[in-house]
């Protein structure tokens, strides 16, 4: 596990930026309409100050980004990097996310696209800060 000193802090900041890229396409074109219906949100009503919004959303990127640098060991291929991102993705971000829908009795449908979004989000993570020179 590399040590703090070890994190290259612009391959964190391109692993969070790439969340954003994801988001812009999995929460737009591809499940837009799916996910407003299965979360009852109107998808044209604001969720607040986009600056309060996004900025919250991309610093919890970041730390998420950094606790993922911290999980991969050192020398490993964007391969190994992706591998390990699915498991903290779908073992411990989506089976969370998981538990509370479930006690929220939201939809089954909302799980998978939330919390495919996040496996695939940390699959991004490992594989980019995996593959970083």
């Amino acid at each position: 596990m590399p040590t703090l000193s070890a994190v290259d802090p612009w391959a964190v900041l391109v692993a969070a930026a790439s969340a954003f890229v994801l988001g812009g396409l999995w929460y737009g074109p591809l499940f837009l309409k799916a996910w407003a219906r299965a979360s009852g949100v109107d998808p044209n009503a604001s969720p607040g100050h986009p600056a309060k919004v996004f900025g919250t959303a991309f610093v919890l990127s970041l730390v998420a980004a950094f606790a993922m640098a911290l999980l991969l060991p050192r020398d490993v291929g964007a391969l190994h990097g992706a591998a390990l991102g699915a498991l903290v993705g779908l073992l411990f971000v989506a089976t969370s996310f998981g538990i509370n829908y479930t006690f929220a009795r939201r939809p089954f449908g909302l799980w998978l696209i939330d919390g495919g979004y996040h496996v695939l989000q940390f699959v991004l993570y490992g594989a980019i800060l995996a593959a970083w020179p």
